[in-house]
C-alpha cells in the first residue's frame, strides 16, 4: 500500500507521527498517502488477522458515494454535513455531491486537529464548503459553529452523515442521545446516512481491530444490528433498509458476496414531519 516516507522535515507542525492516528488508519486502508510508520504498523497488524480489512474499508467508502449521490441526485438534497470526516481522499462529499448537483453545498468536521488542518489546506480553493473542528459528543456545537452556519441554511433539509463514526463513541458516551440531539434540530425533510461496525465478526478478527484503533486513541465499539436502527429512531429507513454497505443500492454487487470477517452495515433515513 501506498505511504509517505516517515521524513521527519515533511511532518506537519503538531503531528506525532510515532503514534498511530485513526484517520491515517483508514487513509492507509484505503492506499492513501498521507499515513505514517506507526499507522501502517498499527494497519498492518489488523490485516494480518483479517486480511479483507481493507476491502472494508473501500466498500465503506463506496457506500459513502452511493448515499450522497442519492441524496443530491434522487432526494433534492443540497447541504450536507459530514461527521468524522477523516482525511480527504478520492471522490470526497464534495465533488460527489456537486458532480449530481452543481451548488451542493459541505461542511466538513472533525475533532482532529491534523485532519481539519490538512482538509483545510486542500479544499481552500473549493466553492461552498467548509472545514470545521468539531466533536460528535458535542453535536449542537457543531450544528451551532459560525462556519456551519454561514454556509448551511437550517430552514432547508441538511443531510447528516455519520459513516464509519459512530462505532468510535463508547455506550458511556450515549452514542444514540447524540444523534437524537442532531436528529431534533434537522429541519423536515432532512436525511441521516449511518454505517457502522457490527458485533458478529470472529473474535479475533475484532480484537484485533480494537487493539489497533485503541492505539490511536480511537477505541472501536461494535453494535447489534437492532442497535444501530436505532440511531435512525425518527427517520423513515429508505430501501433496501438497513444493509451490508457493499450491496447498499450497488447495481452492480453481485448476488453470492463472500462474506466479509470485518462487516459494516448501512442505512439511510429520511426525517419523519
Amino acid at each position: 500500500m501506498a505511504g509517505q516516507d516517515e521524513n521527519p522535515g515533511g511532518i506537519p507542525d503538531g503531528v506525532n507521527a510515532a503514534v498511530p492516528n485513526g484517520a491515517r488508519i483508514y487513509d492507509y486502508m484505503l492506499g492513501g498517502k498521507d499515513n505514517y510508520e506507526a499507522d501502517r504498523r498499527a494497519a498492518d497488524q489488523m490485516i494480518a488477522a483479517n486480511p479483507a480489512a481493507p476491502l472494508t474499508a473501500q466498500a465503506n467508502r463506496g457506500f459513502l458515494g452511493r448515499a450522497v449521490r442519492h441524496l443530491a441526485a434522487d432526494r433534492g438534497i443540497r447541504q450536507f454535513i459530514d461527521i468524522g470526516a477523516g482525511l480527504p481522499t478520492q471522490q470526497n462529499v464534495h465533488q460527489v455531491a456537486q458532480a449530481a448537483a452543481p451548488g451542493s453545498r459541505v461542511v466538513y468536521a472533525d475533532y482532529d486537529p491534523v485532519v481539519v488542518a490538512h482538509a483545510d489546506a486542500l479544499l481552500a480553493t473549493t466553492d461552498h464548503v467548509r472545514v470545521i473542528k468539531g466533536d460528535l459528543r458535542r453535536p449542537r456545537e457543531i450544528l451551532g459553529d459560525p462556519g456551519t452556519r454561514a454556509l448551511l441554511d437550517f430552514t432547508e433539509p441538511v443531510a447528516v452523515l455519520l459513516v464509519a463514526i459512530l462505532h468510535f463513541i463508547g455506550p458511556d458516551e450515549d452514542p444514540h442521545g447524540i444523534v437524537a440531539s442532531l436528529r431534533d434540530a434537522l429541519p423536515s425533510g432532512s436525511h441521516l446516512v449511518v454505517s457502522h461496525t457490527v458485533s458478529d465478526s470472529p473474535d479475533e478478527v475484532m480484537a484485533a481491530a480494537q487493539r489497533g484503533f485503541r492505539a490511536s486513541g480511537a477505541p472501536l465499539t461494535p453494535r447489534t444490528r437492532a442497535e444501530i436502527e436505532r440511531f435512525f429512531d425518527g427517520f423513515d429507513l429508505i430501501e433496501p433498509g438497513l444493509a451490508d454497505v457493499r450491496t447498499w443500492r450497488a447495481d452492480d454487487a453481485p448476488a453470492d458476496l463472500p462474506d466479509l470477517p470485518w462487516t459494516m452495515v448501512g442505512a439511510v433515513g429520511r426525517l419523519r414531519p
